[in-house]
């Protein structure tokens, strides 16, 4: 992994982790990705001593590597009572104080990448809807991990600045680059990290620009689509439905027709074909 990349992804975890602690209300939050076998903790908030900060975890040990493993969240209400855990970190977690702690996988695809923990200091109470909250932004932290995975992905696939082009796409292709185009602009939807969104859109115009060297030269054509009437016609473009595209970018079908209407009064076409042969001449659309 890059030092960039493991910078980025470092940055996403902090966020989560301050996330965390605001979200839950819980004084003390903590988390690590597995890094060459063991969950390395590198961002805490709300700790008083440097116990955590120095934390490594062994999956399977401990609440957190039993989560990790079984990649479900573990809860321990009295922590430095609790059975049902190994107490390999009790010099750390115990140190701090935590008397309560509740542990979440990050799950990328179904595969775990890391834990979130969050806890209290004293033993208390944990409603349903602190759960509900933790999971949350392990899940969030999971769809960002998952989008800068595919965002990587693509980028290796596309032909480099000094690497020689292909002579010519085939129809598989072509049809191949612009299901990845209307993908990126559907999970682009779910991302919250600014930087991302920026990595994304370098992508997408990237692989529009694939898609127009295949087709001739740009049209001119003084037009300006909003991203989500971009979104529609991506999807569009691949024959789907309006049930379809809406159920693919979460919007309400008679959203999506709203906007496929905008989307052809602007390029001056009476149906969707049309609007999107225009698009992609336009150079707004792969």
């Amino acid at each position: 992994m890059s030092a960039v990349a493991a910078s980025s992804e470092d940055d996403l975890l902090a966020r989560a982790v301050g996330d965390l602690a605001t979200r839950t209300g819980l004084p003390v939050a903590f988390g690590g990705y597995e890094r060459s076998g063991v969950i390395d903790v590198t961002a805490v908030v709300g700790n008083r001593t440097p116990h955590l900060a120095t934390l490594v975890v062994q999956p399977s040990r401990g609440l957190g590597g039993r989560a990790f493993v079984e990649r479900r969240p573990r809860l321990a209400l009295d922590y430095r009572s609790s059975r049902n855990i190994t107490h390999d970190y009790d010099r750390a977690v115990l140190g701090e104080g935590i008397a309560t702690l509740f542990a979440v996988p990050v799950l990328v695809g179904g595969t775990p990448r890391g834990v979130l923990y969050c806890g209290s200091w004293s033993r208390s109470p944990f409603g349903e809807q602190t759960a509900r909250t933790a999971l949350q932004v392990a899940s969030d932290l999971g769809t960002e991990l998952r989008v800068r995975d595919e965002v990587d992905r693509r980028l290796r696939l596309l032909p480099t600045a000094d690497a020689p082009r292909p002579a010519g796409l085939d129809v598989a292709a072509r049809e191949e680059l612009r299901e990845a185009y209307a993908e990126l602009r559907s999970i682009g939807a779910e991302v919250g990290d600014a930087g991302i969104r920026r990595r994304l859109a370098a992508l997408e115009a990237r692989l529009a620009t694939l898609a127009r060297d295949e087709e001739g030269p740009v049209e001119a054509l003084d037009v300006r689509l909003s991203p989500r009437e971009t979104d529609v016609l991506a999807c569009a473009a691949l024959g789907q439905t309006n049930a379809e595209i809406a159920a693919n970018l979460t919007l309400r079908e008679g959203t999506v027709k709203s906007y496929l209407q905008s989307a052809m009064a602007k390029l001056d076409a009476s149906t969707r074909h049309a609007a999107v042969a225009r698009a992609r001449r336009a150079g707004l659309l792969a």
